[in-house]
């Protein structure tokens, strides 16, 4: 039997070996590593995407000139909660330079254009 204590994976709450699931949100409870187990940026990502902006097709909120733009909105997006794929006008190809749309699920997209919508000078 490992001596790593346990913990929720989802509030991160620490509990003894008899324990089996979380008290607080009845996670089922997983050994600690500590620092070996660092969660992947995947990871880290998918925990911010609120599941409510996660349904539905894809459809296009927001274009950007180039690819660092693009990322640039996508990570305000995640901020947000809201899931977001950029996609370029050439199918299978990406190149560094050239517009992208930036596609989200139909649930998120009115919080998307809220997220991104911003004063232009008149």
């Amino acid at each position: 039997m490992s001596e790593d204590p346990l913990v929720c994976p989802r509030c991160a709450r620490t509990y003894s070996a008899p324990e089996r699931f979380c008290s607080a949100c009845g996670m089922p409870l997983v050994f600690d590593r500590g620092s070996e187990r660092q969660a992947s940026d995947r990871q880290r990502k998918a925990r911010k995407i609120k599941p409510q902006y996660a349904e539905g097709r894809l459809v296009t909120v927001a274009r950007a000139q180039n690819q660092i733009e693009a990322e640039f909105i996508a990570g305000l997006l995640l901020e947000e909660g809201i899931p977001c794929v950029p996609r370029t006008s050439i199918a299978g190809y990406a190149p560094v330079i050239g517009q992208r749309e930036i596609l989200v699920p139909l649930s998120g997209a009115q919080a998307a254009r809220e997220a991104l919508a911003w004063d232009r000078p008149g």
